[in-house]
């Protein structure tokens, strides 16, 4: 029977945490929620179907291209419907699916707690650097 060193035990633990998490459904919706672009495109979808212009106008932060992975990856997940019109020029919408509506309530939770409890997590932010020796 060989033993393992430290180091070894640690890879070993490493690797089955991150084939845990890698399988977890919770990390892999948080992942998807935690890009900074996301909520703010869903909220603008909750008024209806866009067009991308329309989109990018109300949304003057983003980049077309940081606006354009952001709908990706939503409608990968099934959050987001992407409609293309064959016009001269297309026209591409973009509308909220049947997912994509059941988050919104969860974001709005989000977004009730922040608004509500910012002042207090600034205050605490604020304490922790004033005091944290490194």
């Amino acid at each position: 029977m060989t033993t393992m060193t430290a180091a070894e035990r640690r890879r070993e633990a490493k690797a089955a945490f991150d084939s845990y998490m890698d399988a977890c459904p919770t990390h892999d919706v948080l992942a998807v929620l935690g890009n900074k672009w996301t909520s703010v495109v869903v909220f603008q979808l909750t008024q209806g179907s866009r067009r991308y212009a329309d989109l990018a106008r109300a949304l003057p932060g983003v980049s077309a291209k940081m606006l354009t992975q952001t709908l990706r990856s939503l409608e990968r997940d099934g959050f987001v419907a992407r409609s293309v019109t064959p016009s001269v020029p297309v026209q591409v919408e973009y509308t909220l699916t049947l997912l994509g509506e059941r988050l919104v309530p969860l974001l709005a939770s989000v977004r009730h707690f922040a608004e509500h409890n910012i002042a207090e997590i600034r205050t605490a932010r604020e304490h922790y650097d004033a005091t944290a020796t490194d």
